[in-house]
């Protein structure tokens, strides 16, 4: 499993959107972005965490970043989530978990007294040069945008 830190440079990675269009990390050069991994699409936490990314998207686009989501979910799964939720950003369908396991993310999970493996529900800021920046691996789903926007005041 893949360990970052802060500081380190971020993995690239090349991988299909809801719609079947190639994103890299390359897209997002001279630009912040948030990268967060979510279990899964359309479950409690992670349309929560979606929501609250989404009504302050302005906020983080003004300060010059830009969202990507990423889950193991298909591209279908993935527009439904953005549809129904009527999200702004773009959603990536890692079913090959290459993203996923590029940021060691993948792993041993706990819930309800089972283990099984899953995605941390973890989010990385990437800054402008592809370095990272900020990695929250405790999220407040409901207050997810705000915990970002706090690290840099």
């Amino acid at each position: 499993m893949t360990h970052l830190n802060i500081g380190d440079k971020a993995p690239d990675f090349t991988a299909k959107d809801q719609d079947g269009n190639t994103v890299q990390l390359r897209d997002f050069k001279g630009k912040k972005l948030v990268l967060f991994f979510y279990p899964k699409a359309s479950t409690p936490g992670c349309t929560v965490e979606a929501k609250n990314l989404r009504d302050a998207y302005q906020d983080f686009l003004t300060q010059g970043y830009e969202i990507l989501g990423v889950s193991a979910d298909s591209p279908k799964r993935q527009q439904n989530f953005k549809t129904k939720n009527e999200l702004p950003y773009p959603l990536l369908a890692d079913e090959s978990k290459e993203v996923i396991e590029a940021y060691g993310v993948w792993g041993p999970k706990k819930f309800m007294g089972r283990e099984y493996d899953g995605i941390h529900r973890t989010t990385f800021i990437i800054d402008e040069n592809g370095i990272l920046e900020n990695i929250i691996k405790k999220v407040k789903t409901k207050a997810h945008a705000e915990q970002i926007f706090d690290f840099y005041e």
